[in-house]
C-alpha cells in the first residue's frame, strides 16, 4: 500500500487556495442529489454537517447522546487560536504555523498544519457572527489570552466555557437545518460499523440505543467526527461516553490508523482522589496564564502552603524555562511535574500533586478581576475538593487528555478508503506528537467549518449518479456481523463486569505507555494486555437484553475495541524507538531530561493496517520539513 497524502505543489502559502481552484464542483442543483453521512455531532461534526446542509447536501447525523449539546466539546474551557494578532504583539498566520509544529515536536504535517492556521482567521469572524460571546477587552475588541508553547497571545475565550459557547453556535446552525428538512438528526444512535461497497464508503450500520434495534443507512460519503480516545486509559479527562468504536470498526475494514502512541498528558488537572473515581476533572491551562506552579523545595514538607516561605519554594518551571516559565508546552509541563513528584517532592495525598498558586495575581490585579477571568473554574474547583483557589492554591497533577493519533487522512481529510473523511479528534493530522492547548476547537472547526465541505465535494462530483441502497447485499452482511458480534457479547455471561475490566485495562496502559514509556514495559503490556482480552471475552457478563436501553451492552462493545486499540498503541510505542512530543521513551532523553528525537530514523507518520487476527502491518508517510527547521525543541 503506497500512501498518497495528496499535498498540493507549490509554496505553502499558496497551497490551499490553490487546491481550492482546481478541485471539481457540484453545482447547487446536483449537491440535492447526494447524500452525506456524519457520525459524531460535537464541535467538527455539528459544523460539517451545518455547512454542508447550508450548501445543499442532504445529510444524515449521528450521536449517542440525547441531544448535540451534550457532546465532548462543551468541556473546552481556555480558548480557541487565532492568528488575528489583535494584541499586536507580532503573531501572524506563519508564527501560529510554526509554532504548531514546535509544539508537536516537529512530527505534523507541515502543509496541513500550514492550512489550520490560515483558516482559524475566519473561525473567530464565523463565531462571533453566530453569537458566541467572546471576552472583549476594554475597547470592545475581541480579547485574547495565552497558552503554552506560545509568546504571543492568540487565544480567544468565553471564560472558562468556551468549548460550550462555540458548540451551542454550532448547534444552532445544525438546527436551522434539522429544521428545514436538509439534516435528519439521529440521536441516542450508535455507528457499530461502515459498509464498503466496491471499496468505497457507501454508509454505515448502527444501533439505536433505546430500542437496540440494528439498522443500516445509506450516503454517498461517511464522515466520522466521533473524537479521541483517551478513554482508553479508562481515568482521563474525557466524557465517560468518549470512546474510539466508530473510527476503531472503520480500522477494522480497512483504514489506516496512524500514530496511536500519540497522547496527550494534561498537566492541570484536579488529582486522582481514590479508587471510587471514574473519571478525572481537567482545570483549564488558561489558569497558568496567572497561576505560579510550585512544590517545596524539600521533600517531606508538609507545611500548610501558607506557612512555606519564598525561600522554601521550588518554581520549577520558571526555574528551568525562564523565556516561556508556566506557559511551556503541555507534555513539558506534565513531565516536569511527575519528576518534582516521583523525587519525593510532591503535595496533598499521595504526594501526587503540585500547587497552582493564585496568591501573587491576586495581589497584583486584585481578587475581583481573578474573579472576571476564571471565576467558573474557581467555583468547579472548590465543589469538587472543598477548598477554595482565593485562599489556598489549587493542587493539580498531570491528567490523560487527548489524542493526536487516529484514522489517517490525505490533505483532504479522507482516509485511505475512498469516501470515508475524518475530522477534528478522530483523525491525527495537524498536531504531531503534541497538541498545543487551544488547537483542538481550532482543529475541529476549521475541518467542519472550512475544509471538508470544499474536499469533500471533489470526492462527490466524482461519483454523479451512483445510486446505492440498503438493498444492496454488503449492508445485510455488515448487518450480521454487527448483530452476530452483540450475541457474542451478550452470551458470555461470565463473573466480572464490563467496568473492572476497562479499569485494569487502563491502569495497564497507564503504567506501561502513560507519561513514561520503555522498551521493558511496553513488552510487559504486549503480553498483559492480549491476555486480559482473552479473559474478557471469555469471562465478562453483560447485565440485560440487547432489545432495550442497555448501558452495560454498550460498555462492553467499546471496551472490547479498547482492548484491540491498547496493543496497537504499545506495539507503537514500541516500536518509535524515540522520544516525541508527548512520547517519551525513556531510553532517549537529553541530560537535562527532555525528549530526545531520532529525525534520520523516525520522521515519519507510523500509519498501521488491520490484518487477520490480532496482527497490523506498519505503513510510512514520511514528513518533510521545508519551512519549519528540524531542531531540538527549547523553550528555555
Amino acid at each position: 500500500m503506497k500512501l498518497d497524502a495528496k499535498i498540493p505543489e507549490g509554496p505553502i502559502e499558496k497551497k490551499w487556495d490553490e487546491h481550492r481552484f482546481h478541485m471539481k464542483l457540484v453545482n447547487p442543483a446536483n449537491k440535492r442529489k447526494f447524500n452525506v453521512i456524519v457520525v459524531g455531532t460535537g464541535l467538527a461534526g455539528a459544523s460539517a454537517a451545518a455547512t454542508m446542509a447550508e450548501l445543499g447536501y442532504n445529510v444524515k447525523a449521528f450521536c449517542y447522546q440525547d441531544s448535540a449539546r451534550r457532546a465532548h466539546s462543551i468541556a473546552a474551557q481556555g480558548g480557541i487560536n487565532a492568528a488575528k494578532n489583535y494584541q499586536n504583539d507580532g503573531d501572524s498566520v506563519y508564527r501560529l504555523f510554526y509554532d504548531t509544529v514546535k509544539g508537536g515536536d516537529y512530527r505534523s504535517r507541515e502543509a496541513n498544519v500550514y492550512r489550520l492556521a490560515q483558516v482559524s482567521v475566519n473561525i473567530i469572524d464565523q463565531c462571533a457572527a453566530q453569537g458566541v460571546p467572546f471576552a472583549r477587552e476594554y475597547g470592545g475588541m475581541l480579547d485574547n489570552r495565552s497558552f503554552g508553547g506560545a509568546q504571543v497571545s492568540r487565544t480567544f475565550y468565553a471564560r472558562g466555557q468556551t468549548g460550550q459557547q462555540l458548540l451551542l453556535g454550532a448547534y444552532q446552525a445544525l438546527s436551522r437545518q434539522i429544521h428545514t428538512g436538509k439534516v435528519k438528526m439521529y440521536p441516542r444512535t450508535e455507528m457499530l460499523d461502515v459498509v464498503l461497497v466496491d471499496g468505497h464508503a457507501k454508509g454505515v450500520v448502527v444501533r439505536d440505543l433505546v430500542t437496540g434495534e440494528v439498522s443500516s443507512h445509506a450516503g454517498d460519503a461517511v464522515v466520522l467526527a466521533t473524537g479521541g480516545y483517551g478513554n482508553v486509559f479508562f481515568l482521563s479527562t474525557n466524557a465517560k461516553g468518549c470512546n474510539v468504536t466508530a473510527a476503531w470498526r472503520a480500522h477494522r475494514r480497512g483504514a489506516l490508523f496512524a500514530n496511536p502512541c500519540y497522547t496527550q498528558i494534561h498537566p492541570t488537572c484536579i488529582p486522582v482522589s481514590g479508587d471510587h473515581q471514574s473519571k478525572l476533572t481537567l482545570m483549564s491551562e488558561s489558569l497558568r496564564n496567572d497561576g505560579r506552579i510550585w512544590v517545596p523545595k524539600k521533600g517531606g514538607d508538609n507545611r500548610p502552603p501558607g506557612q512555606i516561605p519564598e525561600q522554601d519554594r521550588d518554581y520549577y518551571l520558571e526555574r528551568r524555562y525562564p523565556s516561556f516559565g508556566n506557559l511551556v508546552p503541555r507534555d513539558v509541563a506534565s513531565r516536569n511535574a511527575k519528576a518534582v513528584c516521583d523525587e519525593g517532592r510532591g503535595v496533598g495525598p499521595g504526594g501526587l500533586g503540585v500547587y497552582l498558586d493564585f496568591a501573587d495575581a491576586i495581589g497584583r490585579l486584585g481578587q475581583d478581576t481573578v474573579s472576571a477571568k476564571y471565576g467558573n473554574l474557581f467555583h468547579m474547583y472548590e465543589k469538587i475538593t472543598g477548598e477554595n483557589p482565593y485562599q489556598v492554591p489549587m493542587r493539580i497533577y498531570p491528567a490523560v487528555h487527548y489524542t493526536m493519533g487516529g484514522l489517517w487522512v490525505d490533505y483532504n481529510l479522507m482516509t485511505n478508503i475512498p469516501g470515508l473523511y475524518a475530522i477534528g479528534e478522530a483523525n491525527f493530522s495537524d498536531h504531531g506528537a503534541n497538541r498545543l492547548g487551544a488547537s483542538a476547537l481550532m482543529q475541529g472547526l476549521a475541518d467542519g467549518y472550512f475544509v471538508l465541505p470544499y474536499t469533500i465535494g471533489n470526492y462527490l462530483a466524482q461519483h454523479m449518479g451512483e445510486d446505492v441502497t440498503t438493498d444492496d447485499q454488503a449492508f445485510k452482511n455488515v448487518e450480521a456481523e454487527v448483530a452476530g458480534r452483540v450475541d457474542r457479547l451478550m452470551s458470555i455471561n461470565g463473573s466480572r463486569s464490563v467496568d473492572s475490566f476497562h479499569r485494569e485495562l487502563g491502569k495497564l496502559i497507564w503504567d506501561y505507555c502513560g507519561m513514561a514509556r520503555n522498551a521493558e514495559g511496553l513488552n510487559t503490556a504486549l503480553e498483559k494486555v492480549p491476555a486480559l482480552r482473552e479473559e474478557f471475552w471469555n469471562d465478562v457478563r453483560v447485565l440485560g437484553s440487547a432489545e432495550n436501553v442497555n448501558q452495560s451492552l454498550e460498555k462492553a462493545g467499546r471496551v472490547a475495541d479498547f482492548f484491540e486499540l491498547g496493543e496497537l498503541m504499545c506495539r507503537d510505542a514500541l516500536d518509535r524507538d524515540e522520544s516525541c512530543g508527548g512520547h517519551f521513551r525513556e531510553e532517549h532523553q537529553t541530560e537535562e531530561g527532555e525528549a530526545l528525537r531520532d529525525d534520520e530514523s523516525f520522521s515519519f507518520v507510523s500509519a498501521w493496517e488491520k490484518k487477520e487476527g490480532t496482527d497490523w502491518q506498519l505503513h510510512k508517510e514520511h514528513l518533510e520539513f521545508e519551512y519549519v527547521k528540524l531542531t531540538q525543541r527549547s523553550y528555555k
